[in-house]
């Protein structure tokens, strides 16, 4: 499905709003509210599963019947005021500035690179069509992924093959880490075991980025048994897996928890950079469960930790000098992000951080950054203004 619509009627490029009301009908006219009436490309939409997914579908579809509506379920909320719970955020693009395709796979767990190039091709044709002439304006593609398909890295790499020179970065749904089902919405319905991939075209600047405030110590983890296809790993150096993890952050197995595993990651090489991967939980036989894909003979290395808001101002201050002035930071950002800041109680801090920044978005289930499946990490595409 593609779309576009007239001209808004201000110079804002993306409209923010945000709704914390008692039912997903409520929070849907709330936003309707608060977005314009018209002039909109799209509508990009990440919920809580506070609300029903399909209720919110629905819903959306209903308060907005001229305006394609998509999104996601969270583990948390990226909003103008901070960071959020129990909310839903969403961000209205002016037709002025963007013309946006987006098809939906409904099938994550089967998709494979042929399937990409189709999939690709059609969105291409769909642009072609709205915008048959798109002098000085350029490209980027949004892939949003049910955060429990386990097939980020499949999805992201073959999409990433066949976008040539059209950058994507995304996240992946939560659903406040119940570990339960996250959602997709499209065309007002809420999908699991799929995937959203948004082209969005625009004369304006953008940037896309990452950052995390982590680095390698000289603690090795060798993965010396897992089963690959669940993201399970059953042992670490030859030793019980939730053991040696403990062994190495230095905390006792009973104490493996979320705020254990954020404030105590693991991280791998890869083309000389290191990416963060995640443990989701320790498993009563002992074994522990990664957000990301793992392989027997994976070697990983534990993470020391750098100043999360002092690598996070970097990147604003960097962006900022690259593009100008940002009317918005689009933001996917890991929820062990979050439950590290909390550990460490600078939640507040890194939430007037964003506030500041304009940075709306969700926390997530793990990031998209060009061809790598993330964890740990703030990925996302800054939009810049317009020249006067």
């Amino acid at each position: 499905m593609a779309s576009s619509a007239a001209a808004a009627d201000d110079h804002t490029p993306v409209h923010v709003a945000s709704a914390r009301a008692a039912n997903a009908a409520e929070a849907a006219r709330e936003l309707r509210e608060k977005l314009p009436c018209s002039g909109l490309a799209a509508i990009l939409a990440f919920f809580s599963p506070f609300y029903d997914a399909q209720d919110f579908a629905g819903a959306m579809a209903a308060q907005f019947p001229d305006v394609p509506v998509y999104g996601c379920s969270t583990a948390g909320e990226l909003t103008l005021e901070g960071l959020s719970d129990d909310s839903i955020v969403a961000l209205g693009f002016a037709a002025a500035d963007f013309t946006i395709a987006a098809e939906p796979i409904l099938d994550a767990a089967g998709f494979n690179i042929a399937q990409a190039r189709d999939h690709v091709q059609t969105l291409r044709n769909q642009l072609a069509r709205l915008e048959p002439v798109a002098i000085g304006r350029s490209s980027f593609g949004l892939l949003l992924v049910d955060g429990l398909c386990r097939r980020e890295e499949t999805l992201i790499s073959a999409i990433n093959a066949c976008l040539d020179d059209i950058p994507v970065v995304g996240g992946s749904a939560g659903d406040r880490l119940h570990f339960q089902r996250t959602h997709i919405l499209f065309n007002g319905e809420a999908h699991s075991n799929a995937a959203l991939l948004l082209l969005v075209s625009t004369d304006l600047p953008f940037r896309l980025f990452k950052c995390d405030s982590f680095e390698p110590t000289s603690v090795k983890l060798v993965v010396t048994e897992a089963d690959i296809e669940r993201r399970i790993v059953r042992e670490l150096n030859a030793e019980p897996a939730a053991e040696e993890y403990a062994r190495i952050a230095g905390v006792p197995i009973k104490d493996l928890d979320d705020f254990t595993f954020a404030a105590h990651p693991v991280i791998v090489r890869v083309a000389g950079e290191y990416y963060a991967r995640s443990i989701q939980q320790a498993n009563a036989d002992g074994s522990l469960t990664f957000y990301c894909a793992i392989d027997e003979g994976l070697v990983l290395t534990a993470a020391g930790r750098l100043d999360t808001l002092e690598k996070a101002a970097e990147l604003f201050d960097a962006t900022e000098a690259d593009i100008g002035d940002v009317s918005l930071y689009i933001g996917f950002d890991c929820i062990h992000r979050r439950l590290d800041a909390q550990q460490r109680q600078i939640e507040r801090d890194l939430s007037d951080l964003y506030r500041r920044h304009r940075v709306v978005g969700f926390n997530t289930y793990g990031e998209q950054f060009r061809s790598m499946h993330l964890n740990q990490t703030l990925s996302g595409v800054a939009i810049g203004r317009r020249p006067a």
